[in-house]
């Protein structure tokens, strides 16, 4: 499967489907592609749903025993360890109580910080700049009360058009906590006319023009809607060259592609764990704090899980601040939310991001041809529905993400997937969101999906 550092995806497939004589969108290049697949394996780490468990699926149309086309992320899978990792703790409090807190090998009263190396490499960081807490936008609200000081010179909010409306709101509340004038303050950058993604050369030029009023640039690692990937390093060392802190929502980003936080001199990111980290709905988010920040920016609120172990429990309320992210800590870990994400992190541990993201770029490469082939602008003359990919082509500015936009309405598009058995997601005004994921996604997935597509759209075109 692994195709040289200077082949593309598409190319890959000529060659493969060369080999076998036949044409790149044919069911013997999928197989192939998953026969050489080194990462196949990781997929008998997780548990698949079964079609008939899905609840929009209509049986008259599938075999209920297949496993579903599961495009995770939104929701990650269940790591099959999950389960016997919470009955560890569940059985230990049974047996043992408070003890709990102080043995096994995931002692409560440290469970956050007995999975932090499993983290490091996936974003980038080493251990004492990472913190697993809270859920993200209540870590976002922490490091913005922390990073966001603004003055009557320096006073706005850098961020995309069309953030996650959470993001969005964390932000607007922030302006307003600092009476600040939401329309002035929140500085958006919207796409060209006629554009979906934003051009890296606009991004920057705002920077340089407006920096100097900027206090914070807060960017999405991978847009949530469109899955546009932006140059985390490039917007970083503009922001901070015009004297702004730079951070990052990491949501769509982490587990997805490769960060290299430290190196890149981020100064504060966060991010959730329960799409392409597999921790389950809710699961325990993540901040980051750069290390060169451990003795100069604090915590605004703390609590006392922030003060240091070794004198914490000696009750004299002299805080004793833990430097760095750890310091952010408010309350002690949930331990049944640390079970989850263990499981998955030493799934990472072993596919390693490297590798996964290699495959990733395969994969996505291999759903982004089959649906050119079929159903792109220039194929209209043999089928009437067009099928748009508003997501960069560009491996370098996406993730596993494919946002697709129909000449047919979507919501139709989606429900008809829902009742054959994929799960992927729709998103307002008009976009599909598929992502396979390396981990447990195969080619053949990618294959199955496509032909599921063709009978919908088909469908779709003779009701009109």
């Amino acid at each position: 499967m692994e195709s040289s550092p200077l082949e593309l995806p598409a190319d890959t497939l000529q060659r493969i489907a060369s080999e076998l004589k036949c044409h790149p969108t044919d069911e013997r290049v999928a197989l192939r592609l998953d026969e050489e697949d080194e990462m196949k394996h990781f997929r008998e780490c997780f548990y698949i749903p079964k079609k008939q468990d899905l609840p929009p699926i209509d049986l008259s149309l599938v075999d209920k025993d297949e496993d579903a086309i599961y495009f995770g992320n939104s929701l990650g899978l269940q790591p099959k360890m999950v389960k016997t990792y919470l009955e560890e703790e569940l059985d230990k409090w049974a047996k043992m109580g408070a003890y709990g807190h102080e043995v096994g090998k995931r002692p409560w009263i440290i469970g956050d910080e007995v999975i932090l190396g499993l983290m490091t490499d996936i974003v980038g960081a080493n251990e004492k700049e990472i913190a697993l807490m809270n859920g993200l936008t209540l870590n976002l609200h922490l490091l913005l009360l922390s990073f966001f000081k603004p003055t009557t010179k320096r006073y706005k909010i850098l961020l995309e058009a069309k953030a996650f409306p959470s993001d969005h709101y964390a932000i607007e509340s922030q302006l307003q906590l600092h009476g600040l004038q939401v329309e002035k303050s929140m500085r958006i950058i919207e796409p060209r006319e006629g554009e979906e993604t934003l051009r890296m050369e606009d991004i920057i030029e705002v920077i340089e023009n407006e920096g100097d009023s900027i206090a914070v640039i807060l960017f999405s690692g991978v847009h949530f809607y469109t899955g546009q990937l932006f140059n985390i390093p490039a917007i970083t060392k503009a922001g901070q060259a015009k004297g702004c802190f730079v951070g990052f929502d990491l949501a769509h980003a982490v587990g997805n592609v490769e960060l290299y936080l430290h190196d890149w001199g981020v100064d504060f990111a966060c991010w959730c764990s329960y799409k392409y980290l597999n921790s389950g709905a809710g699961g325990l988010a993540g901040a980051f704090v750069h290390e060169k920040h451990a003795y100069t920016i604090k915590p605004t609120l703390v609590g006392w899980f922030g003060h240091e172990l070794s004198t914490r429990f000696k009750m004299d309320n002299k805080l004793q601040l833990i430097p760095g992210v750890t310091g952010f800590r408010i309350s002690n870990p949930p331990i049944l939310l640390v079970c989850p994400l263990h499981a998955s992190l030493e799934i990472f541990k072993q596919a390693t991001m490297k590798a996964l993201r290699r495959k990733s770029i395969l994969l996505t490469g291999y759903l982004e041809y089959m649906i050119k082939q079929y159903y792109s602008q220039d194929k209209a003359e043999t089928k009437k529905t067009v099928v748009n990919i508003i997501t960069p082509s560009s491996i370098e500015d996406r993730g596993c993400q494919l946002t697709l936009t129909f000449s047919v309405p979507m919501k139709q598009v989606f429900q008809e997937l829902e009742k054959r058995g994929v799960v992927c997601d729709k998103r307002e005004p008009n976009g599909i969101r598929v992502a396979p994921v390396p981990l447990y996604n195969s080619f053949h997935d990618v294959y199955k999906f496509i032909n599921l597509l063709t009978s919908v759209l088909d469908s779709a075109e003779s009701k009109k």
